[in-house]
């Protein structure tokens, strides 16, 4: 609104200065203007616009009196646009600079007012228009630094109470984790030992060792288990815990991790996709052999969460993988499988392995996914 102010004067005032100077900076300024206003529409990138346009009203003020043919003691179109320069530093700076900037520039026109190519003005009339200018754009320059302060503050409550109700969502959920725990130990754990202890026959001894395969399940399946606080985590977090540990195993890995969004995934969902990738890693340093070179890649596409664990190693035939290797079935399929994800495992004997994690799970042809049931 302020541009369109300085409209008729500017259409007024053509004919004062060259006209290839003029219309090569209010193209410039008209450009910075619109940019400003779409990066603020779409909240981009807003500083950069706004600095922008600072720094082209800067240029133009710089350059104005050499263009100047006709010298003329009204306040130039380059006037009218002052407040609009220092708004926008006031956006784009920092308090202490935008206040320079605050000064400067209105000093700066000052002193071009006073020489000829400015109008020779009295001292009087330049200054006065300075300080109004510097009066304007300070209090808009206040105004801004106001809000960013409230905004602050109440960004620091919402998150310090947010902080708040999670860890106490997680309290809750670990004492019930453990509620549940000690019930499953009292339940089983020690009606077994107790009946083992008691076994005399062979009968009873039958007995209580079908009770210890029973509570040994129990105990399994708790394990797998991730209590569900209702927190969240960002995926680039979860990418950089897994990129960290991977790092710090004793093989290399060569690692690629591609441009993920501010998405958030459920923790229960990072920390089984964390685990499950992180045993992956191992299982390749201790199966693929010495010289096999391993990747690991990150990925986030089609709203789903990828993490791909692959080695050019000895391979294996996933279904000869006997139950009671856990390390493949517990510690990956199933523990993502709880969580909502899904585990796929690609291997054959002499041709590598490609393990490739995803949540959350989809429908997955039978022959692509491995069954827990069949497979270790």
């Amino acid at each position: 609104m302020f541009f369109l102010q300085s409209a008729p004067v500017l259409a007024a005032q053509a004919g004062d200065t060259r006209p290839g100077w003029t219309w090569a900076v209010v193209s410039l300024l008209v450009l910075s203007l619109l940019a400003a206003l779409l990066a603020a529409i779409l909240r981009r990138h807003v500083q950069v616009a706004n600095v922008a346009f600072a720094a082209v009203y800067l240029l133009v003020v710089l350059t104005w009196p050499f263009v100047v043919v006709h010298p003329s003691t009204d306040s130039p179109w380059i006037y009218y646009l002052m407040t609009v320069a220092t708004g926008m530093a006031a956006i784009g700076l920092t308090v202490p600079s935008a206040t320079v900037y605050l000064i400067a520039i209105p000093a700066l026109y000052a002193g071009l007012r006073l020489t000829e190519s400015g109008g020779a003005l009295s001292p009087l009339k330049a200054a006065l228009d300075s300080v109004y200018s510097v009066m304007l754009g300070g209090a808009i320059l206040i105004l801004i630094t106001m809000l960013r302060s409230a905004a602050s503050h109440v960004d620091t409550a919402q998150a310090l109470a947010l902080d708040r109700y999670a860890r106490a969502v997680r309290e809750h959920a670990t004492e019930a984790e453990r509620v549940r725990i000690d019930a499953i130990v009292h339940d089983s754990v020690l009606t077994t030992l107790l009946t083992a202890a008691r076994a005399d026959t062979a009968s009873a001894q039958t007995f209580a060792a079908g009770m210890a395969s029973a509570a040994i399940a129990h105990l399994r399946e708790a394990a797998l288990v991730t209590p569900d606080d209702g927190s969240a985590v960002r995926i680039a977090l979860v990418a950089d815990g897994i990129r960290d540990a991977v790092k710090q195993l004793s093989a290399p890995f060569a690692i690629s991790v591609a441009r993920l969004g501010p998405r958030a995934i459920p923790s229960v969902a990072g920390e089984a996709m964390h685990a499950a990738a992180v045993q992956a890693a191992v299982n390749s340093i201790i199966h693929a052999g010495d010289g096999a070179r391993r990747r690991v890649r990150i990925t986030d596409r089609d709203g789903a969460l990828y993490v791909e664990v692959t080695d050019d190693g000895n391979g294996f035939d996933p279904s000869r993988v006997s139950r009671e290797r856990l390390g493949l079935r517990v510690s990956i399929i199933e523990r993502l499988a709880n969580a909502g994800g899904r585990a796929e495992v690609r291997s054959r004997p002499g041709e590598g392995t490609t393990i490739l994690l995803r949540w959350p799970a989809e429908d997955a042809p039978a022959s692509a996914a491995i069954d827990s049931g069949e497979a270790a």
